[in-house]
């Protein structure tokens, strides 16, 4: 099905990461194993059709959500797209599929005043390296708003203490660099001190490391995350994510433009970046209706 050549393209043309790559190998696996059972139906992609994509779907949509769906649909568009260019097929049998509506779901978000608070606080995080480091995490994640994938890969040269800023690698290898506040700075190089002091035998470069001196991994930043938010929130949610929102939100309820929330978050459209104006809108209607006495 020139699967390997579709996936070396994305690996090494369109630089895709190795998360993306890995997601796009799944879903097309999925769809070639739908295919061919009880048996096999197709041999080359030529012979797939619209007909063969749209049961897909309805098999996907009985246990997914739309958004879910949508984004194994993307994998097939980019995919088909691929053939088409090398003239490995004539037809694209993705152009007539319509995608289901998403349902919009608000960010979720947690109050930065408590946040804020539990940050500021003496009791909640420890002095040593384990309380310092878990500190850094929740205050970089809120401070910054970048994703765990690009605090995870973060290193200690990417940290500019003399600029007050870091280097972040985003998504499709594409560069930007944060700003961090005069604390921040203060925190990361109070913890670069310590983690030194600690004589790891590895002597990481990645500025997040575990308790034994080994590079972070997302599931470990998740239970940092999720065990301090479940202090100031009872809601499900409480994942790193939800500090990235938190940040978003603040800015815009703070009159931060658009645009610049955009380019700091790494965002490649505005649209991304919209989402969170519903949360400011439901908090002005929250206000309004808290003050206004015709409300």
């Amino acid at each position: 099905m020139f699967l390997e050549r579709f996936i070396q393209y994305i690996q090494f043309e369109k630089r895709y990461s190795p998360h993306t790559v890995s997601a796009y190998q799944s879903d097309l696996d999925q769809f070639f194993k739908f295919l061919n059972e009880p048996e096999p139906t197709v041999d080359h992609p030529a012979q797939i059709t619209y007909q063969h994509i749209r049961s897909w779907m309805v098999h996907l949509m009985s246990e997914m959500t739309a958004r879910s769906v949508n984004r194994k649909i993307a994998t097939l568009r980019k995919y088909f797209k691929f053939l088409l260019r090398e003239g490995l097929i004539t037809d694209n049998p993705t152009s007539k599929i319509q995608s289901p509506k998403n349902v919009k779901h608000l960010p979720v978000v947690v109050e930065d005043e408590k946040l804020n608070a539990m940050l500021n606080s003496n009791d909640v995080f420890g002095d040593d390296f384990e309380g310092t480091r878990d500190k850094l995490v929740l205050e970089i994640l809120f401070g910054t708003g970048i994703r765990l994938a690009e605090l995870v890969g973060l290193k200690e040269q990417d940290i500019n203490t003399y600029d007050g800023t870091i280097k972040v690698l985003g998504k499709r290898n594409k560069e930007r660099i944060v700003p961090v506040n005069h604390e921040l700075k203060l925190l990361i190089e109070q913890y670069i001190d310590l983690k030194k002091s600690q004589n790891f035998h590895n002597n990481s470069v990645t500025l997040i490391v575990t308790n034994k001196g080994s590079d972070a991994y997302p599931k470990f930043i998740y239970l940092i995350v999720h065990k301090y938010l479940s202090y100031i929130s009872t809601q499900n949610k409480r994942s790193p994510h939800v500090l990235r929102h938190t940040f978003a939100t603040s800015l815009l309820n703070r009159g931060a433009d658009l645009n610049a929330i955009k380019e700091l978050l790494g965002h490649a459209n505005l649209s991304a970046t919209q989402v969170y104006t519903h949360n400011s809108v439901e908090r002005l209607k929250s206000i309004y209706k808290q003050a206004h006495p015709k409300a």
